[in-house]
């Protein structure tokens, strides 16, 4: 299959399991499906050596048709809250979960390879104390192609909210930190809240942000997508990256038929197939001359008044064999006492 261009789908389903089912439904034309604050539902009770009535099995919602990324539940107090859904389809770019470089219920990062080069792409979601921005502003982590940093930031701020008025010093943090991974502030091309309040008295909110590598205009096309919000307080995030065609460069040689240089062409490769055949069947024989004689000595028995008699089969078998041997002496001497004996 060839991609030319990667969907990614971002939003914050705020626990609703059945939002997860039909974001994965409907929205298939997507490759990416990132999703904060996930659902975890009990599926079942397994057998527990601590615990008579048995430990609750949790999981999440699974589809045939995408990998599931994510980080394993340490206990019941520290679920998972980001995910990452990768379309089948995307499989050739080989998309890893990279646990061992962070390690955070809500961050996640994910890479792909394209054109022998490593991307990066990441989850987050910030909750009321920010504790994934503080564990990435203590954890040194430098990435060289992070394509995206994206999700639910929480954090209210003037530079990416026109109807807040106020400044916030956790967004000074959050700025640097993108600063350090080459990553700039994308503006979206429409202009709408990304979280909706109940309360007629509270104010839209835009809180979920986008932010994308430097110099790279191609993914300036970051959109809030109202259309696919569905029972959702918060509206996804929408981007298409681009893939770049691999380039393949074959070089293809050819000898002109009936040409000179196809005629010693031909005669180059007979003549050195020769040399070395001949070679090889002189070095077999050598080898095998020296092996009869072991394995003759070796088995041989000795008959004691048992004439040879120059006209018999026998005698003819060791004649061939001193011929195969390629022993002219050998060979003079069989032949002559067998011309004297039939005489």
């Amino acid at each position: 299959m060839i991609c030319k261009d990667i969907k990614t789908f971002s939003q914050n389903v705020h626990k609703n399991s059945l939002l997860i089912n039909i974001i994965l439904e409907v929205n298939s034309s997507f490759d990416i499906i990132f999703i904060q604050e996930l659902f975890w539902s009990s599926i079942c009770s397994i057998l527990s050596s601590s615990n008579y009535e048995g430990d609750t099995l949790v999981g999440m919602v699974n589809y045939p048709n995408w990998l599931t990324f994510i980080r394993s539940n340490i206990s019941e107090s520290d679920y998972l809250r980001v995910i990452a859904y990768i379309n089948i389809r995307l499989s050739s770019f080989c998309f890893s979960f990279w646990k061992d470089i962070i390690d955070h219920r809500d961050i996640l990062l994910t890479s792909f390879f394209n054109n022998g080069e490593l991307f990066w792409l990441m989850n987050i979601y910030l909750d009321a104390s920010h504790s994934a921005l503080k564990y990435l502003k203590d954890t040194e982590v430098n990435f060289c192609n992070l394509l995206i940093m994206t999700g639910d930031f929480n954090i209210r701020d003037s530079l990416w909210d026109s109807s807040f008025l106020h400044y916030s010093s956790i967004s000074d943090d959050l700025i640097i930190l993108a600063d350090s991974f080459n990553l700039l502030l994308l503006v979206s091309t429409n202009q709408i809240p990304t979280r909706y309040t109940d309360n007629i008295n509270d104010s839209n909110l835009t809180i979920n942000l986008m932010f994308i590598q430097c110099e790279s205009p191609t993914l300036n096309n970051h959109s809030i997508s109202s259309e696919w919000c569905l029972s959702s307080d918060h509206t996804p995030l929408t981007v298409t990256i681009p893939i770049s065609e691999e380039v393949i460069n074959i070089c293809k040689s050819t000898i002109k038929k009936d040409s000179n240089k196809e005629a010693q062409f031909i005669k180059d490769t007979i003549s050195r197939t020769w040399t070395s055949w001949t070679s090889q069947i002189f070095i077999c024989w050598k080898t095998f001359s020296t092996n009869l004689l072991i394995m003759w000595t070796r088995h041989r028995t000795e008959i004691q008044n048992s004439p040879i008699l120059w006209g018999t089969p026998r005698v003819g078998g060791m004649i061939t064999v001193a011929v195969s041997l390629r022993n002219i002496d050998c060979w003079r001497v069989l032949k002559t006492g067998n011309s004297s004996a039939k005489q």
